[in-house]
């Protein structure tokens, strides 16, 4: 059977931001990277400063295409307020720990207290949202954010696709699935056209005009079976 596709709820900038402001310094310098890089959850989860090039102004970031293969490696780069937030952190880093991002948490399986990278932070966003009085949205939507940044900057689609990870084109278009200025302003054709068919002088020709119109609509989305209506 085929699967039916929903469109993914992806939150208003300003809800993103409420959800940044609220939580910890912490916190916020590990969603900020999320969406100056539109990095992966697991990404950014196992981005180390070794991955982190200062001089060229760029990280990696390694991702798996497949369960079980090889971490595939891309090259992000950094803009100016991602670069101040981590030259900013390795300034104050830990130098016994790697990672870019790591906490200490209480393990129940064995017993103690551990330390190492970010694993799962999906509660977080839900503490989050609730926090800032916003609906519920997951780290996925700061990917979003970021893209829909670089769409409204009218930045060439392959160009976000190499930034995203995608390997296809055809999976951006629909990663970027909200209406662009661009085609606003192109459906905008039909309110002009149709306030200009509300001058005719006759109702006799409206009724023409609005057959014509609905044939080369037909034409135009290439639908068949379809006879515009003769009233």
């Amino acid at each position: 059977m085929p699967v039916e596709r929903k469109v993914k709820y992806v939150p208003p900038k300003d809800d993103v931001l409420k959800v940044i402001c609220a939580a910890d310094p912490d916190t916020q310098d590990y969603l900020w990277t999320i969406v100056l890089t539109m990095g992966r959850m697991g990404e950014i989860n196992r981005l180390t400063w070794q991955d982190v090039d200062f001089e060229n102004r760029q990280v990696v970031l390694y991702t798996r295409k497949k369960k079980g293969g090889h971490l595939t490696p891309r090259v992000v780069p950094m803009p100016e307020m991602l670069y101040r937030l981590l030259l900013h952190r390795c300034e104050q880093k830990d130098h016994s720990k790697p990672w870019v991002f790591w906490h200490r948490h209480w393990d129940p399986r064995k017993g103690m207290w551990v330390e190492g990278p970010f694993k799962d932070r999906k509660r977080i966003m839900a503490t989050l949202c609730r926090k800032a009085g916003v609906k519920y949205f997951r780290f996925h939507a700061l990917r979003h954010l970021g893209a829909s940044m670089l769409e409204r900057g009218q930045v060439p689609i392959g160009d976000i696709q190499r930034i995203l990870g995608h390997e296809n084109r055809t999976t951006t278009e629909i990663y970027l699935h909200s209406i662009g200025e661009s085609q606003r302003k192109a459906m905008s054709v039909f309110d002009r056209e149709m306030m200009a068919d509300s001058h005719t002088d006759s109702h006799t020709e409206k009724a023409k005009d609005s057959a014509e119109v609905a044939k080369s609509l037909i034409l135009l989305v290439g639908l068949e079976g379809l006879e515009p209506s003769a009233n």
